[in-house]
């Protein structure tokens, strides 16, 4: 295996290792967090009927700071996912850091949410 192979093989395990501890149901959607190379996508997942509830991205037209994936951009996408969510009525969460660490963005956009209305 290349080391290319290796760090991807890795990515999985650990984002596995996370999916398999979570407990999402009907009252705690999941609340799922994505990194790509150029943007930051989150979406409150429904699992038992396999939709997304509410969506938000840093590509979405609306979005205040438009193409950027830093620390303030993660801020601000967690206040507008939460105002998002609690427009449709969710409170409660389960967060799925999708094997990312928490810390940088991941703890920004969490913290934001966190403070914007959302519990988890």
């Amino acid at each position: 295996m290349n080391k290319f192979a290796v760090i991807k093989a890795r990515e999985f395990r650990r984002k596995m290792r996370v999916k398999r501890k979570l407990q999402a149901n009907q009252e705690r959607p999941r609340l799922c967090f994505t990194k790509t190379n150029k943007h930051l996508i989150v979406q409150v997942v429904d699992d038992l009927k396999s939709h997304t509830l509410v969506f938000a991205s840093t590509m979405e037209k609306d979005f205040p700071l438009k193409g950027k994936k830093n620390i303030e951009a993660a801020k601000e996408l967690g206040k507008v996912l939460a105002a998002k969510a609690l427009q449709k009525g969710i409170k409660r969460v389960v967060f799925d850091r999708n094997g990312n660490i928490y810390h940088g963005k991941v703890k920004a956009f969490a913290d934001a949410a966190r403070e914007a209305g959302l519990e988890f």
